[in-house]
């Protein structure tokens, strides 16, 4: 799709503000202004100069990336198919909220298994890159927020720095999981301060230990 094009008159009133969809989408600004820019939403001009976002753009970005062909998932953790409702508040669902930001598809199935294993009550919900991440986080608001380092679109540790400006944020317990052994996370080390780091390969040993100090223990 263009972006920054001039809207048909019937579709003058069927727009946002880039504020408005930054508050709908948990996003910064400057994130909605690069997924315009990058034209993953439709936007144009008005003749002061005021940037308008098209409803049905806006949309069709949030059913891309929640919906069963998207870069994004959600699902309870135990069910193995089921929907969690994305882009549901977290709130009064019961189940404990996981929101996991990982490129990966092999540790995107490990930590499902994991979590599947040891808290199969709880819904889990993944995002395959920054952006989406964020914008799941907004929608979402889970307990436990699980981040990459290393991501396409915004890397973990700006994706980290941008979700504490959020008040909600201090609500969900964040770790961080990667690859990068302790020397090479020393350029991250300003978003790392005070947050429980995975390394990768200790990940099936740590995370459900981790997990279980703010999950609830399931049933029998």
């Amino acid at each position: 799709m263009k972006s920054e094009k001039t809207p048909p008159p019937s579709l003058v009133q069927d727009h946002y503000t880039t504020l408005e969809v930054a508050s709908m989408l948990g996003l910064a600004v400057r994130s909605v202004q690069l997924m315009v820019d990058r034209n993953e939403l439709e936007a144009w001009k008005t003749p002061g100069g005021h940037r308008r976002i098209s409803r049905a753009s806006v949309e069709q970005w949030i059913n891309a990336r929640t919906g069963a062909g998207g870069k994004a998932s959600s699902q309870p953790a135990g069910s193995g198919n089921g929907a969690a409702g994305a882009g549901a508040p977290a709130r009064g669902r019961g189940a404990p909220q996981i929101l996991l930001i990982e490129d990966s598809i092999h540790f995107q199935n490990l930590v499902t298994l994991l979590v599947n294993q040891h808290f199969p009550g709880a819904a889990l919900h993944t995002a395959s890159d920054g952006i989406t991440g964020l914008a799941m986080y907004g929608q979402i608001q889970p307990d436990i927020l699980i981040v990459d380092i290393l991501l396409p679109g915004i890397d973990g540790a700006t994706l980290i720095t941008t979700l504490r400006s959020h008040p909600q944020f201090a609500r969900s317990r964040l770790i961080v999981v990667t690859s990068l052994d302790q020397e090479k996370r020393e350029p991250y080390a300003f978003a790392l301060q005070g947050v429980t780091v995975i390394h990768k390969p200790q990940l099936v040993a740590e995370l459900p230990a981790i997990l279980a100090q703010s999950l609830p223990a399931p049933t029998a």
